[in-house]
């Protein structure tokens, strides 16, 4: 198992570099308006959009001008969403005549796909239309993954820009995105998913007689969930959304029918991440920076993955008799058509990009497998992350980095050419702060609420971990889930959705304020006293603070879950 898993881990990041740095350099077109081909076909529609919404092609926007129209447009998806949840009974594409969403579900599931969480407390073929599916939640699919790459090109250009208040035009910023970027690579990768067996279909459920009732008194017939799956698909996976169409997401066979299905839609999950590590080189006009970032955020990966590799490998305790040989580790809740290595991969791969979807059940993960899974979540999904927040979460971590190491050698910090001051650090502590507190303040309200005993699946260590995962998961705004926590009841539906809001909109708001006061700066000539941040050495210290922090916030909550869970295994 471990040589398939590190081959397969392989052969993934070589796949990553090959592909994610042309993706990078032509997203980097894309946010600089510098020609590229397709322009020449959707030029006319670009401009027409422009028309109809009444802005300008060179409009600018400051760091305050730039949150307001996110807040506005992303608030603005909310309320449609909401609507269409409520009230799809009465709109047309329901052919199975499902009701509408109770108030706090539909409240729950609006967040969650705006915010690009995709929380889902529900399955899908048994509580939403065909329209909901399509209209609403492929939609904002496509815009909740705009506004995270939009915001990391304002990032971007305040790092880049020098005496300016202009970070762009958020408007313009994801029209382009959406046009140029997400748009054609959904469209080609939903090809690519009918040709492998994705459904994607108008048409009723299908229903098949059993020759035999399974047992005594069951229904004859099988209902068999259909529908347009592939084009919802394609989106979820390359713009780190994840939420499924069907309630076993990607352990659904109408979802990923086939290993190559399974595999390229692994490398979806991190593509577009990793592509903005490229593309915040081409930015900043330093490529170096973006390759230092990417290599980064490998070695984190491949630090939870070989943990939760080895965990995955151990014999259980369970089957430890006589007679008994375990040779593949555990297959307790994953495919059989995948295996433990596949698994195990996809289960990394969505937790580090914030993708949140699943082609295995982690509630049945070994502990140490579950604790990789909620690290790569807590230390802010910086490991890819999802598309934009990864890239701008990870710079947070640059600028304390580069403040620390500053105040080692006594020297001004600076960040290419920019003086990292109290205004930024505060900033900084912010994006790292509000998602902790999040997570650790919901994980307590409900351990603490009446009914929590009715929630959990299991008791002790492990129901403690499914409470942890959840919060953990809305916060860093995932939205994969343990799946042994009844998560539709009032309290976690309201209480998970505002992490989830302020998990997803809090950091934003800081990183767009530490954007505009970079912006503002002029730029310091290099010297003989500063630090590299492209070279081996910062990524080392990189790293090691992403995990200090981690640790220093987390150790002790996950010494309560999987980490106690464990050590009760021997």
């Amino acid at each position: 198992m471990r040589t398939l898993l590190m081959a397969l881990f392989a052969a993934l990041l070589l796949a990553l570099v090959l592909l994610s740095r042309p993706i990078g350099e032509y997203l980097g077109d894309v946010l600089e308006r510098e020609p590229i081909p397709s322009a020449r076909f959707l030029e006319p529609l670009e401009r027409g959009l422009y028309r109809a919404m009444g802005i300008g092609f060179n409009d600018r926007m400051d760091w305050k001008q730039y949150l307001t129209a996110v807040l506005a447009f992303n608030g603005l998806g909310f309320l449609c969403l909401l609507a269409l949840l409520k009230f799809q009974a009465q709109l047309p594409l329901n052919p199975q005549g499902l009701g509408p969403m109770s108030g706090p579900l539909a409240f729950n599931t609006a967040i969650s796909f705006v915010t690009n969480t995709n929380w889902q407390a529900y399955s899908g073929e048994v509580a939403l239309s065909y329209l909901s599916q399509a209209l609403g939640l492929t939609v904002q699919n496509f815009l909740s993954a705009a506004t995270g790459l939009a915001v990391m090109a304002a990032v971007a250009r305040g790092v880049r820009r020098r005496k300016s208040t202009n970070l762009g035009s958020f408007w313009v910023d994801v029209v382009r995105i959406t046009l140029y970027v997400l748009l054609p690579l959904a469209v080609l990768f939903a090809l690519f998913l009918v040709s492998q067996g994705v459904v994607q279909t108008w048409v009723p459920y299908l229903k098949a007689l059993w020759v035999a009732p399974p047992v005594p008194g069951a229904p004859t017939e099988q209902v068999i969930a259909m529908g347009p799956a592939a084009s919802q698909i394609a989106i979820k996976m390359l713009g780190s959304n994840g939420g499924g169409f069907f309630g076993t997401n990607g352990a659904h066979p109408f979802e990923n029918p086939t290993a190559l299905a399974n595999l390229i839609q692994i490398l979806s999950i991190l593509l577009i991440p990793a592509a903005c590590c490229f593309a915040y080189g081409k930015l900043v006009r330093d490529r170096r920076q973006g390759w230092a970032l990417f290599v980064a955020m490998g070695l984190l990966l491949a630090l939870a993955t070989g943990l939760a590799g080895w965990a995955e490998r151990r014999p259980v305790a369970a089957l430890q008799q006589p007679g008994i040989v375990q040779t593949a580790g555990s297959l307790e809740g994953k495919e059989v058509r995948f295996g433990v290595e596949s698994s195990v991969l996809w289960s990394m791969a969505t937790t580090a990009a914030s993708n949140g979807s699943v082609n295995a059940q982690h509630d049945a993960m070994a502990p140490l497998a579950g604790l990789s899974q909620m690290v790569l979540m807590q230390i802010g999904e910086v490991a890819y992350g999802g598309v934009g927040s990864g890239l701008y979460g990870m710079l947070i971590f640059v600028i304390i980095g580069v403040f620390v190491s500053g105040l080692m050698v006594g020297r001004t910090p600076e960040y290419l050419g920019k003086k990292i001051d109290a205004f930024e650090m505060k900033m900084a502590a912010l994006v790292v702060l509000i998602p902790s507190a999040l997570v650790l303040v919901g994980t307590a309200a409900t351990v603490l609420h009446g009914q929590v005993g009715q929630w959990v699946s299991n008791p002790g260590p492990h129901g403690f971990s499914q409470v942890l995962y959840a919060w953990s998961s809305a916060a860093n705004n995932n939205g994969s889930a343990f799946a042994g926590l009844t998560a539709d009841n009032t309290f976690l539906n309201i209480g998970l959705g505002l992490a989830m809001l302020l998990g997803r909109f809090a950091p934003i708001a800081a990183v767009l304020a530490l954007a505009g006061s970079l912006a503002s700066k002029k730029r310091t000539p290099p010297g003989p006293g500063t630090l590299p941040t492209h070279s081996p050495f910062f990524i080392g210290v990189l790293v090691a603070i992403v995990l200090l922090v981690g640790a220093l916030t987390f150790l002790p909550a996950l010494a309560v879950g999987p980490l106690a869970e464990h050590f009760a295994s021997f």
